[in-house]
């Protein structure tokens, strides 16, 4: 919106030639969404214990947990609200990846605030049934890859890039979809798996969404993509301001999420993020990457599944619970050092994936 103004008003004011700039409009884009979670974080918290919208604990879980009942849920509310309007402010309108990444995430929001908005303030412990919910994220996440097939204009756009090699492009055809299909509604599932401490999801989102803001400028670059051997993109670079908008939105949200939390983010920010940064890795070709420097979501995930299987085929488990973050709660370790050596662990899976860009 404030792009096609400036360059409206550019003629007149050549100051307002530096929105043309993406990394301004980032860095602006981040501003803005942090000072919107900010300013609004309060209120909404307010109007959630209003509403009774609590977090329910289970019983079975961690003893420390029960002190958190009845703390206001669905913060994610705002972490949508903060990412939508930076992005409409800062963003390209006229890029279809803006759009496409902008409506998955908030698709995803709305079968979270929906699940949540029954849990929480319907009280209804059932939510939204789980097939409907898989159902629902299922259409989207093909929606959104069968559009980035159809409309893609370049071989680059549907090759599978593998880290470390420069020349190694498989083109996928048509089971883009089916790559596409897993890395958004799996990605989403993982984030909402790992959101169950104060901050434990968020931060690692915020690490995340940066890098893969990086590689969207990069990618929509045609010099540097060419120099570091990455896949070139045409208007990839936009989704850079998206990815600051999350990232500050993000650590907007933490402000008020952090040890001990006055708002939890609820399956209406942890499906949307989780989609979104799978959209973005999609897009910007760099799933390999994505898994690597979200290896902290991929692990929550991993340990759901094998002590799932793990009791259905031994009648033992694993871990003491799962997702391993309670496994390590129930060992004795207090909360806030679960969380911050997650976070350790995801500023080093970050950095390894952004190394990523010279090491081929």
């Amino acid at each position: 919106m404030l792009l096609e103004l400036a360059e409206w008003m550019g003629r007149h004011f050549t100051s307002l030639h530096l929105f043309q700039y993406i990394t301004f409009r980032a860095i602006m884009a981040a501003l803005t969404a942090l000072a919107v979670s900010l300013l609004l974080g309060p209120a909404l918290i307010r109007k959630l214990a209003a509403l009774k919208a609590g977090q329910v604990v289970r019983s079975d879980g961690p003893q420390t947990h029960l002190s958190k009942a009845g703390t206001p849920t669905m913060g994610g509310t705002l972490i949508l609200f903060a990412i939508g309007v930076s992005t409409l402010l800062w963003a390209d309108l006229g890029n279809r990846y803006v759009w496409v990444v902008l409506l998955v995430t908030f698709a995803f929001g709305v079968i979270g605030f929906y699940d949540d908005y029954r849990k929480l303030v319907l009280k209804d412990s059932r939510g939204l049934a789980s097939r409907w919910k898989y159902f629902w994220q299922s259409v989207f996440g093909l929606v959104a890859a069968l559009f980035l097939y159809y409309t893609h204009q370049l071989p680059a756009e549907t090759a599978l890039y593998v880290p470390l090699f420069k020349q190694v492009a498989l083109p996928l055809g048509g089971f883009f979809v089916v790559i596409g299909y897993f890395i958004i509604v799996g990605f989403s599932n993982a984030v909402n798996l790992t959101d169950g401490l104060d901050g434990l999801a968020i931060m690692p989102s915020v690490l995340v969404s940066g890098a893969l803001g990086i590689f969207a400028y990069l990618a929509g670059n045609k010099l540097f993509s060419e120099y570091l051997g990455i896949p070139a993109i045409p208007g990839a670079g936009e989704l850079a301001i998206f990815c600051s908008a999350l990232a500050g939105a993000g650590l907007g949200f933490l402000w008020f999420n952090t040890y001990p939390a006055q708002v939890f983010m609820g399956d209406v920010g942890a499906l949307a993020i989780g989609a979104a940064l799978g959209c973005v890795a999609l897009i910007v070709r760099q799933e390999i990457v994505l898994l690597v420097m979200g290896g902290v979501f991929v692990m929550e995930t991993a340990s759901v599944m094998l002590q799932v299987a793990s009791f259905k085929l031994r009648g033992k488990r694993i871990f003491r619970m799962a997702p391993i973050h309670h496994h390590f709660e129930l060992k004795g370790w207090p909360e806030p050092r679960v969380i911050v050596r997650f976070w350790i662990i995801s500023v080093v899976l970050v950095l390894i994936g952004l190394a990523t860009l010279k090491v081929r």
